[in-house]
């Protein structure tokens, strides 16, 4: 076997600059010793007080897909480009560079083979510094077949990401003893960037058409036996489940509102229905109100009584207090999941979602209210808009991710206030309104904007005859039509249910 003798004593910040700069000239200093790629940077053997162990590598198995790419290029540099590898994914800065300029190649339609790629390394000056053209011989000839690329590939990625950990560890660790006095900021950088690097290692397959079309037939067969109407999740409300064939696994239901119009129970209501009513695990994000207040509006409209009564010195009997006991007893038994954590970032509320779908299998979730989010991105530190545009959709990919439908409550600007009175549309919001992004209806699948005509009426007789009456204003719907749901607002319990339309008197 030749050995790549000089590539090797480079550092990879040199080579790619060569690789990328090819009139470059610049000297190389061959006493140089490798630094490895750049992941390994801050990570050194010595800094974990272990010289004598090298960072973990596979030298066979990256000269291995190395060789499949030069003798077969249009399929294993297409299949390594789907499996998401990268330069970085080698611990040799020589075979990153190598995968660089096949990926090249590759990308410009040019045919790979011997003549022409040692020609474009000589161009860039680079192959004396791979060793000369027995070393390039050397990688194309290695795999004398192609059965195990994926395996070798899998390989490669491993390694990287055990890198991965020892980097990240390693600079927690020295973060642990320098920033003493900031542990709840360093404890959320290093849980994002493990999460990060798990995100990076999660293998993704594309769908077979022949799966998609079972699907299909079968979502079709439940539709038309009238089974949960259409594989949708019921919400509880028939005029909605009619016309979005209830909540399906992937989609993101947004319902906007101004502040007081009942966001929090309209989203309660649903959560009950489909974890108590139906049976499904379900977990709610609450950055607004505590997870006592939750349970306690749920605890009273399940019972249907109205706390309100109590501040009046009103005594329940006997049959409040049963209703009260039967309530609690179906809420202890119910598979609902509450994390009150406020201003939770994406990333977190991320993780911990994950976390609830392998322990209990949640079928829903809800978050109340999207624009008390944060993300901890760089883009989103100098704007407001791009934080909540990665957080919209940060969620829909949740959604997809875990195959669940996501109730996301959201925030309307002030847009209805300048539109009272009859003339104005009497304060109904429209999806133009959505709060601080455009991004969250682009996102969303299903978009309701929640409204009570009493809160914009202009005299106390209009708001007399208007109380109680609530329409949820479905703005967009991806996989169905749009219109008004009529419901009716029992503000006593906290509590929407269906209304029928009354009839036009004209």
């Amino acid at each position: 076997m030749h050995k790549i003798p000089e590539l090797y004593d480079l550092p990879i910040s040199t080579i790619r600059y060569m690789a990328n700069n090819p009139s470059s000239s610049a000297p190389f200093n061959s006493n140089e010793k490798a630094k490895g790629p750049e992941l390994q940077k801050a990570a050194k053997p010595e800094d974990l007080q272990s010289a004598a162990r090298a960072m973990p590598h596979a030298i066979g198995p990256e000269k291995s897909i190395l060789s499949s790419m030069f003798q077969d290029p249009q399929e294993y540099i297409a299949l390594a480009v789907e499996n998401k590898l990268t330069e970085e994914h080698f611990y040799h800065p020589a075979h990153g560079a190598l995968f660089g300029i096949l990926q090249e190649f590759f990308e410009k339609n040019e045919p790979v083979e011997l003549v022409s790629f040692s020609q474009t390394l000589m161009d860039r000056n680079l192959m004396a510094t791979m060793g000369g053209p027995a070393a390039i011989t050397e990688i194309y000839t290695y795999a004398p077949t192609h059965a195990h690329f994926i395996h070798h590939l899998e390989i490669v990625k491993d390694k990287y990401v055990l890198r991965s950990v020892i980097q990240q560890c390693t600079e927690a660790i020295a973060r642990a003893y320098d920033d003493q006095e900031e542990v709840e900021q360093l404890l959320d950088n290093v849980e994002q960037q493990v999460l990060a690097i798990r995100e990076g290692a999660e293998k993704q397959e594309g769908i077979s058409v022949e799966k998609s079309v079972d699907e299909v037939l079968s979502y079709l067969e439940d539709f038309l036996a009238g089974k949960g109407q259409g594989n949708g999740i019921s919400t509880g409300y028939p005029e909605i489940d009619k016309m979005s064939s209830g909540l399906k696994s992937g989609e993101m239901f947004v319902v906007a509102a101004r502040p007081s119009m009942g966001k929090t129970s309209f989203a309660m209501n649903l959560i009950e229905h489909m974890c108590l009513d139906s049976g499904l695990p379900s977990m709610v994000f609450s950055l607004e109100m505590s997870a006592f207040q939750l349970v306690e509006r749920l605890l009273y409209a399940r019972a249907r009584f109205a706390k309100s009564s109590l501040m009046k010195g009103y005594k329940p009997v006997k049959a409040d207090l049963l209703n009260i006991k039967r309530a609690s007893d179906e809420i202890k038994a119910c598979k609902l999941h509450i994390d009150d954590t406020p201003s939770i970032s994406i990333n977190e509320l991320r993780a911990k979602a994950r976390r609830k779908k392998k322990e209990a299998d949640i079928q829903v979730i809800a978050i109340d209210y999207l624009q008390l989010m944060r993300s901890n991105s760089k883009q989103a530190q100098n704007s407001r808009e791009r934080e909540v545009a990665e957080i919209s959709a940060g969620l829909k990919a949740l959604a997809k991710e875990l195959e669940i439908p996501i109730i996301v409550l959201a925030q309307l600007n002030r847009g209805p206030e300048s539109r009272v009175g009859a003339s104005g549309g009497g304060g109904k919001p429209r999806m133009s309104d959505l709060r601080e992004s455009g991004s969250i209806e682009q996102d969303a699948d299903m978009v309701g904007l929640l409204y009570r005509s009493a809160y914009y009426a202009e005299n106390q007789e209009d708001r007399d005859e208007e109380d109680g009456k609530a329409e949820l204003v479905i703005a967009k719907n991806r996989n169905g039509p749009t219109g008004d749901v009529p419901l009716t607002f029992i503000k006593e319990i906290m509590r929407f249910e269906t209304r029928a339309w009354e009839a036009d008197p004209s």
